[in-house]
């Protein structure tokens, strides 16, 4: 028996999301259908995370266990020949048995995309949000920072969320404009449900003066979910980078 850790790229504007679902195609289930199709066998695959229905992944890391004799590079090249084109498997490497995708990640960097343009894009269709509107990049560069540290994120957690800990270390956090392009980029120890989402449309709240410049302090010290921005759509979210 042995364990692979697996490093994806994905698509996920056809999927919801990583997690297995009943009556719902996700990357998971998707890859064990590939996995099963060259092992013969339906093994368990341990995400890093889970994603929204729409959500992109730039590195996504699983591991799996099997007692399946083939190469990791071989793994590779088969599982490439027969996933859909909108999941790719950039590496397969052997790990330590105990080696977990999730519980042994150190931190994460998300990277959200805003088409900023009067006229759409159909390139960045379901890759980017479209915001069609001025944004002031040096502003928010400097709103964003009120993010870096360790916080209690309650407020920037979306509501039904059962986890108790919402205490985040944010350890980046800045806005990079190319052209039209604009990238936000949030990395740290942890993120709850919809948490960058949220920090993102915050961030634009604030551009559309519906929330107070220098507020975003006064908005993690409340904790109340109400007090922040509206949550970003999925489709410019992106699972960056993953850290062990």
């Amino acid at each position: 028996m042995k364990n692979l850790l697996l490093t994806l790229c994905f698509d996920g504007s056809g999927y919801h999301g990583w997690q297995v679902q009943e009556n719902a195609v996700t990357v998971q289930s998707t890859l064990q259908d590939a996995v099963e199709r060259i092992l013969g066998a339906r093994e368990n695959i341990i995400g890093c995370s889970r994603t929204d229905a729409g959500v992109h992944a730039e590195m996504f890391c699983c591991n799996m266990r099997t007692a399946k004799e083939m190469p990791p590079e071989k793994l590779q090249t088969a599982l490439n020949a027969v996933l859909p084109r909108d999941i790719a498997v950039l590496s397969v490497k052997e790990v330590p048995y105990e080696f977990h995708a999730r519980y042994d990640c150190k931190g994460k960097v998300y990277k959200y995309l805003i088409w900023n343009a009067q006229t759409r894009n159909p390139f960045y269709e379901n890759r980017a949000y479209h915001y069609p509107w001025p944004l002031d990049v040096p502003m928010l560069n400097e709103q964003i920072k009120a993010f870096l540290g360790t916080h209690d994120f309650s407020a920037f957690c979306a509501s039904g969320s059962s986890v108790e800990d919402r205490v985040r270390e944010i350890t980046r956090a800045e806005i990079q404009k190319n052209g039209d392009l604009v990238e936000i980029y949030i990395g740290g120890n942890g993120f709850l449900y919809n948490m960058v989402r949220i920090m993102v449309g915050t961030l634009l709240g604030i551009q559309a003066g519906n929330i107070p410049t220098g507020s975003i302090p006064w908005i993690l010290e409340e904790k109340n979910r109400q007090n922040a921005g509206v949550t970003a759509p999925a489709h410019g979210l992106y699972l960056h980078e993953v850290r062990y």
